[in-house]
C-alpha cells in the first residue's frame, strides 16, 4: 500500500488533533466506499484532561495531595461508522490486561459500534500474538519463535490477514 501510494498514515500529537484529522480523513475518503480501510491502531487514551482544565503553572506540592479528575475521551467509532464513512472497512484495536475479558470486550465493541473487525490483544503478549475478532469468527495470529528470531513483527501478519478480509468485504458489497 505504501509503495502504491494507497496508504495515508496520519500522525498526531494530541487528542483534539487526532479527532479532527480522523473526521477530515473519513469525510474525504467516504466517496470511495468499501475500498477504504480504516486501521485505527492508535491508542489515544480512554481518559484525558481538557486543555481548559490544565493548570497554567506548576502544581505546588505544598498544597497537599493531588486529586485529578479526568474526562472520558469521546468515542469516535460511532460517528465514523454511522456518519463519516459508512461504507468503509473499519478495524479497531482492543487492548486488555486481563485475557479473560478480552473476547467479550471485543465482541461488545463490534456490537456497539457496528464496524467489521477488532484486533484483540493482551498487553503482556501484544507484540507476538493477537486475535482477529469479527461478528462470526475469531482468528488467532501468533509469531513463532523462529519468526521472532528473524525480526518479524506481528503487524505483518495482521496486515496480511486483514488485506484478505478487506478484499472479501469489497466483493460482498
Amino acid at each position: 500500500a505504501t509503495e502504491a501510494g494507497a496508504l495515508l498514515a496520519i500522525e498526531f500529537t494530541g487528542l483534539v488533533e487526532y479527532l479532527a484529522l480522523l473526521r477530515a480523513a473519513a469525510r474525504a475518503l467516504a466517496p470511495l466506499g468499501s475500498s477504504v480501510m480504516f486501521y485505527l491502531a492508535a491508542a489515544v487514551s480512554d481518559f484525558y484532561i481538557p486543555v481548559s482544565e490544565m493548570p497554567e503553572h506548576k502544581i505546588q506540592s505544598s498544597e497537599g495531595p493531588l486529586q485529578i479528575t479526568m474526562k472520558m475521551v469521546p468515542k469516535m467509532l460511532s460517528p465514523l461508522v454511522r456518519d463519516w464513512a459508512p461504507e468503509a472497512f473499519v478495524i479497531s484495536f482492543k487492548l486488555e490486561t486481563d485475557p479473560q475479558i478480552l473476547l467479550d470486550k471485543s465482541r461488545q465493541a463490534l456490537e456497539k459500534y457496528r464496524h467489521q473487525v477488532v484486533v484483540a490483544n493482551v498487553l503482556e503478549s501484544r507484540r507476538t500474538s493477537v486475535i482477529i475478532v469479527t461478528r462470526d469468527s475469531q482468528t488467532p495470529l501468533s509469531l513463532s519463535d523462529e519468526e521472532i528470531a528473524q525480526g518479524m513483527e506481528i503487524e505483518e501478519k495482521i496486515v496480511s490477514y486483514l488485506q484478505g478480509q478487506h478484499t472479501a468485504f469489497i466483493e460482498r458489497k
